[in-house]
């Protein structure tokens, strides 16, 4: 899967003193005094957005430069590769109204070429996703920066400015692409007779002798949707009361549509077990109808329903 994070207000605080007196304590913008090489900085930045959709969060980066090149200038380190600095980051991703949703961890170089294999929208970087947490559950992947015409730089910072005042200073605006190798992707049940998804009315199944109907509220059954809230131990049943609300983003695909979506639970007494309340499109054609559902960005397996 492909995630597209938008981080704005971004800046790089470096290390340019050894005065931990004078750490975080300017009000204003201040730039950095940059040495030659190995300088080492800390980067902040605000996650506003991912696929398109409305997010918040925070990314954080551990950079020590390192400047290897083929043909280096003075000061730079020789080597058989181009790149900047050595990353150790992490995006912490919450939906829009601040509820967490996981974090993704990497490691890895900064500027230079992508990866091979990387998606073609990332111009720089060669970061491997190690791991993550919530609904990136020992993710794995690799990311980059993409260049697009809003793409601001970061802004370079002495490690004296007080980051409290990050927004209000001001930062870059960039673009980051993953690649994301999930641990675990929702799933539509399939049963005997056929994918799990049931007229809401009265619970029967979705079948060519009872198909659905355009505008109709389904509920599909499904597993993989992740955390929840509130959360259950791994391995544990969900409650019945309060019912376990999937703590991440849901979404269902109708013929590559958006439906509505008008509840995503854990179901009482099972164990990564969910049930996810959905609108069929109203312009919905008649046949077949092609069914995906997404949590956190993660997209499943197609299903197919019959539609009247």
């Amino acid at each position: 899967m492909i995630l597209v994070v938008d981080v704005e207000n971004l800046v790089a605080y470096s290390e340019d003193t050894s005065d931990l007196s004078k750490f975080a304590t300017g009000p204003n913008a201040t730039p950095a005094a940059l040495p030659r090489n190995f300088n080492f900085r800390v980067d902040i930045g605000d996650i506003v957005a991912v696929n398109g959709q409305p997010a918040r969060g925070t990314i954080t980066r551990n950079n020590r430069q390192v400047l290897p090149n083929t043909t280096p200038n003075p000061g730079q380190a020789i080597a058989d590769t181009v790149r900047g600095a050595v990353h150790l980051d992490s995006l912490e991703i919450l939906k829009s109204d601040g509820t967490p949703i996981g974090t993704i961890v990497s490691y890895g170089l900064g500027l230079g070429p992508p990866a091979p294999g990387a998606p073609l929208s990332i111009t720089q970087a060669n970061l491997a996703i190690t791991g993550g947490t919530g609904a990136f559950l020992g993710a794995r992947g690799q990311w980059g920066q993409a260049v697009t015409p809003q793409t601001i730089a970061v802004r370079q910072a002495s490690v004296t400015e007080d980051p409290a005042n990050r927004r209000l200073n001001g930062g870059g605006r960039v673009r980051f692409v993953l690649r994301v190798i999930p641990m675990f992707r929702p799933e539509v049940v399939i049963t005997s007779s056929g994918p799990a998804v049931t007229h809401s009315n009265d619970f029967s199944p979705v079948t060519a002798a009872k198909p659905a109907a355009a505008g109709e509220i389904l509920s599909l059954f499904a597993t993989g949707l992740g955390p929840s809230r509130p959360g259950v131990d791994p391995g544990q049943p969900f409650p019945s009361s309060p019912l376990s609300v999937v703590n991440s983003p849901v979404a269902v695909m109708v013929n590559g549509k958006t439906a509505e979506v008008l509840s995503a639970v854990g179901f009482p007494g099972a164990v990564d077990g969910y049930q996810v309340n959905f609108r069929v499109p109203p312009d919905t054609a008649k046949g077949t109808a092609g069914i995906q559902v997404s949590a956190a960005w993660i997209t499943g397996s197609e299903v197919r329903i019959a539609v009247q």
